[in-house]
């Protein structure tokens, strides 16, 4: 909002200094302040709501050290997230930007799931919440929605080099060379790793004849869907022992913001080589936001927890991760950037499937892991909660630099 008034004010008023808005880096340094204020100010405001409204965790008994301690630890804190991520984005971004309505859409919808999820636990004494079926029709619901938008939506377009060239002055005595971009409809994404590293869906569907371009949206829409239930389902199962969802989570955010930033400048994506993405540079300003409401909610989140994420969070999380890569066409690199989602997942995966597989071939079910996810395997091993955070978080920053490099590493 307040950018289309300063726009207002320059364009129209000619009110100098009021220009500075225009610029992305400055919009995104502002939602990135004004979230972090937010959620350390207002947050405490919110804990105190949900203890007030009795609104505390039911732990089970797993057996492991200090859970106990943590009945009644107010939960439902991805309020705080979703609060201090869209009032910054509201304020600061341009709100017709097709992306911007695209994630703002997600953190409502997935929001809205996770709160009716923890709201079922919490005051139907449901240890189960909201069914499985339920979740997924939601998570699938999203992914048509986004997918859809995506491929159908004209604004949504990547760069070709025509061969053709411009020149412009970039400054005194400075001039810079770049290709015309011509924008079409695409369903090009980007390989890791790989030369020459773009591959496009509908190419899936080439063996079909003439004209296959325009089916691929039967491709694009499944691959859109499964991304969005499985890095959500990811965050939701990390979501587990105190700072761990938030802080990993915060970390492959923050290298989201680089690769979006950089495809959605002409001159950075020319110079790198990679896909030109035209408007998605907007994302930056939710980014920053959502960063800084992560970071926010860690004051409260951090070891000893005093207020949970919950569903409302942990779903809001990972629906965002996933329409962020989607969006700036790096999705192929997710299980690279959210290897700890990845991790977890599997964990859960191989530990349930291979007990029932032995329960049925030995009569007795064994596992892998003293209890899965994995960061309870570790705690059930006598490590205590800040150092697997901590470790964790370390192994969320290495994976989060070596995605960045694969800008160059090809």
């Amino acid at each position: 909002m307040l950018y289309y008034l300063f726009e207002y004010l320059d364009k129209t008023l000619d009110v100098p200094g009021t220009g500075v808005f225009q610029y992305i880096t400055f919009r995104s340094a502002l939602a990135l302040m004004l979230s972090l204020l937010l959620s350390t100010i207002y947050g405490k405001r919110i804990i105190n709501f949900l203890r007030n409204q009795q609104v505390g965790e039911t732990v089970r008994e797993l057996g492991l050290q200090g859970q106990n301690e943590k009945a009644g630890t107010p939960t439902m804190g991805g309020l705080i997230i979703i609060f201090a991520t869209l009032v910054p984005v509201l304020l600061f971004a341009r709100l017709h930007n097709i992306y911007i309505v695209l994630l703002i859409v997600t953190t409502l919808w997935m929001g809205t799931i996770g709160f009716i999820d923890d709201y079922i636990k919490i005051f139907k004494k449901d240890k189960e919440g909201l069914k499985g079926i339920f979740k997924v029709i939601g998570q699938v619901g999203l992914g048509i929605i986004v997918g859809a938008v995506l491929y159908f939506n004209p604004a949504v377009t990547v760069r070709t080099d025509t061969g053709r060239t411009d020149i412009f002055k970039a400054g005194i005595n400075t001039t810079v060379v770049l290709p015309v971009a011509a924008e079409e409809k695409s369903t090009a994404t980007t390989i890791p790793f790989v030369k020459n590293n773009e591959f496009d869906y509908a190419e899936i569907l080439a063996w079909t004849g003439e004209g296959y371009e325009k089916w691929a949206w039967l491709i694009f829409i499944p691959v859109v869907i499964f991304i969005i239930t499985a890095v959500s389902n990811g965050a939701n199962l990390t979501d587990g022992i105190d700072g761990l969802a938030a802080g990993t989570s915060a970390v492959s955010v923050l290298a989201l913001g680089i690769f979006t930033f950089v495809s959605g400048n002409i001159i950075f994506s020319n110079y790198l080589n990679i896909m030109y993405i035209p408007n998605s540079g907007e994302m930056t300003v939710f980014i920053s936001a959502f960063v800084g409401a992560l970071i926010g909610f860690l004051w409260y989140n951090s070891y000893p927890a005093s207020v949970f994420m919950g569903d409302t969070g942990s779903l809001t999380i990972g629906g965002i991760i996933a329409v962020l890569a989607i969006a700036v066409r790096k999705e192929l690199l997710i299980p690279l950037l959210c290897g700890i989602f990845l991790v977890e997942n599997f964990s859960v995966v191989l530990q349930v499937s291979y007990f029932k597989f032995t329960k049925k071939r030995y009569g007795e079910g064994r596992r892998i892991f003293l209890m899965s996810p994995l960061h309870h395997h570790y705690q059930k091993k006598g490590y205590h909660e800040s150092k697997i955070v901590t470790r964790f978080w370390i192994v969320a920053i290495m994976l989060a630099i070596l995605s960045i490099v694969t800008l160059k590493l090809r």
